[in-house]
């Protein structure tokens, strides 16, 4: 499928000489690019407008332009763009997820969710949580601004910039994961109060696993440079090499092992192949970047002259962007101390591993849209808000907002419904009965229902970002955060502890829902207008074709529970089948019905797409 990449399809269209406007203070992010005020622009019209004219075969460069049709607007266009960059970055990451579902399933029948499970997540869990602390914010959401910024400003589009940029993110990752390793031991103990031969084994694996820092460190940092250069795809197919490789150890590990093992009673070299397996699938996954940095033009060359400016606005950018990492960090060490907690004072199933693989479920549809959309919003957000086209900026975000809700919002409704179902599906094999199952499913429900406010702070956080402003990003990190630890405490001592990890994804939903309406109101105020009325109305359509939907999904369920045990694999498959397929169809059909113009808008846009492709043989 080839990739569409039209940045410039919401570029000034003003003729030279007319006065460019500066932030006004109301009006539709069209203002800047009509040639004259409209309150209503028609691309935010909520009726349904006509398909544009069939598009004649034509190179991939043009085909966004022509699907448009020859009346549409620069806004009409960008959207196009934004769906043809997220489409290449959606199908890998769809890829990239399914095979993690795989890797998780595999997982969960070798290990379970008991002590060994627990130790193998919590290592598992470090390489990622340090990195993120020390570099991952930095990394994702201010090394693009800076790379954009330097392709335009500087004489040799931004070149020797990226050099240098490489080279301090080689050095500071290379020293921070010398002293994350050395510090394997106290910071198992940090995250867990496990004792014996569950804390044994999670010390040994994290000596495995926190040396990954670097390499996870290296994907990000290719992705910038990529995302920077209009490569969008490659960072999302990579990670699917990872899964496949740690796939194969865990079936290696169930060939050799069997499951049902326990923390004390995994061999030597069980822990070993883990260990080495596990890690090896990240090196894999960011060797095979390295093509695709080639293929952009880019060939590293260690440059250490740093100069003031750059250093004093990375310090700047970082300063506040590491407080808002410090406050993430922090919500995600209390959430896991106090899962390890629970499953200290309960029972192990309850624990940590079930927060993890509930979590995993539930970075499914938000990485397959809500990362999609937000890695191609980001590089040309950043662009117009350097130029201080604050209509364009206020554009993106609506866009995007509305055109990942489309999917986003029944995935929400629908899985927070048929969570237990689907889990069952998934995990009721091996090491993890149906019922342990069917809490995970719990859990990822819960967490599903909060998938509409956290994909909303994300997408504001990166318009933050993409005007250099990181303090208040900070600010929306730091509420978000006290927040989730106020519900998180308040789940360990009020409730039993086996439902204490069910409160947990509770409070995570609380505590982004927070940030997202802070974050609505903070950006009111730099940007002026988010365009509120038609991602309102979208928002509340959207969430209106969604119920008959939900009513069938639990029909199903209360018949299916009449016919097949539950919880059981049977009733998992039977209700996701028909009740989740069923819900999908409903909300396709209502969607038309109540003219969620996005809705019809994707349609059309893909079946161009494909309708163009076929044209072709």
């Amino acid at each position: 499928m080839p990739l569409t990449l039209n940045w410039g399809a919401a570029a000034d269209t003003m003729a030279p000489g007319t006065r460019r406007p500066v932030r006004p203070e109301g009006g539709q992010p069209s203002d800047f690019v009509r040639p004259r005020f409209t309150p209503f622009p028609e691309e935010y019209q909520p009726r349904t407008r006509r398909p544009a004219p069939p598009a004649a075969p034509s190179a991939p460069g043009r085909r966004a332009r022509r699907a448009a049709g020859p009346g549409a607007g620069p806004a009409t266009q960008a959207r196009r763009s934004l769906i043809s960059s997220s489409a290449g970055m959606a199908v890998g990451t769809l890829v990239s997820r399914v095979t993690g579902f795989l890797r998780t399933a595999v997982f969960a029948y070798a290990l379970g969710v008991g002590d060994l499970g627990n130790a193998y997540n919590n290592s598992n869990t470090l390489p990622n949580t340090i990195y993120y602390l020390m570099l991952g914010g930095i990394f994702t959401s201010v090394v693009v601004p800076l790379l954009v910024k330097a392709a335009k400003h500087d004489p040799d589009g931004g070149e020797a910039y990226a050099q240098r940029i490489f080279t301090l993110g080689v050095v500071a990752l290379l020293a921070v994961t010398v002293v994350g390793t050395a510090l394997s031991d106290p910071l198992v103990s940090l995250y867990s109060p496990a004792t014996g031969a569950e804390r044994n084994l999670m010390v040994v694996w994290a000596y495995f696993f926190i040396p990954q820092i670097f390499f996870y460190g290296m994907s990000s940092l290719i992705g910038a440079v990529l995302n920077t250069r209009g490569s969008f795809a490659a960072p999302m197919w990579t990670p699917v090499i990872n899964n496949l490789v740690v796939i194969v150890v865990g079936g290696m590990f169930v060939v050799t092992s069997g499951h049902g093992k326990h923390a004390g009673t995994i061999s030597t070299g069980a822990v070993q192949l883990l260990g080495f397996g596990t890690t090896l699938g990240v090196v894999l996954q960011t060797v095979a970047l390295l093509p695709a940095l080639r293929q952009v033009g880019f060939r590293w060359h260690p440059d250490f002259a740093f100069r003031r400016t750059e250093v004093r606005e990375i310090r700047r950018m970082t300063g506040w962007m590491g407080g808002y990492v410090v406050t993430q960090w922090a919500g995600n060490l209390v959430a896991q101390r106090i899962a390890n907690t629970a499953a200290a004072r309960g029972t192990q199933a309850h624990g940590y591993s079930a927060y993890s693989y509930a979590w995993m479920l539930f970075q499914l549809p938000y990485a397959i849209i809500g990362i999609s959309v937000i890695t191609a919003l980001l590089p040309r957000m950043s662009e117009h808000a350097d130029v201080r086209r604050y209509s364009l900026v206020r554009n993106d975000f609506s866009t995007g907002v509305r055109l990942a809700s489309v999917i986003v919002v029944p995935a929400a409704i629908f899985l927070g419904v048929l969570g237990g179902p689907v889990a069952q599906v998934i995990f009721s094999y091996g090491s993890t009965d149906a019922a342990q199952a069917q809490y995970i499913g719990i859990v990822f429900g819960l967490f599903s229902l909060g998938l509409v406010p956290y994909m909303l702070t994300q997408l504001q956080l990166r318009v933050f970002y993409s005007f250099h402003d990181s303090r208040t990003a900070a600010v929306v990190g730091l509420l978000t955060m006290a927040v989730g630890i106020v519900g998180d405490v308040i789940a360990l001592e009020s409730l039993p502890p086996q439902q204490v990890v069910a409160g947990l994804a509770v409070a995570f939903g609380a505590g982004n829902l927070v940030g997202a309406i802070t974050g609505w109101i903070l950006l009111l105020r730099r940007v002026g207008s988010l365009d509120g009325w038609a991602v309102a109305r979208s928002l509340l359509r959207m969430h209106l074709a969604t119920v008959p939907g939900v009513i069938f999904a639990l029909l199903v369920m209360f018949g299916a529970s009449r016919v097949v045990h539950h919880p059981s694999p049977a009733y998992g498959f039977l209700v996701t089948i028909v009740g989740g397929g069923g819900a999908v169809l409903l909300y396709a059909v209502c969607a038309r019905k109540l003219r969620v113009a996005e809705f019809g808008f994707l349609l059309r846009t893909v079946a161009g797409r494909f309708g163009g492709q076929s044209g072709r043989h």
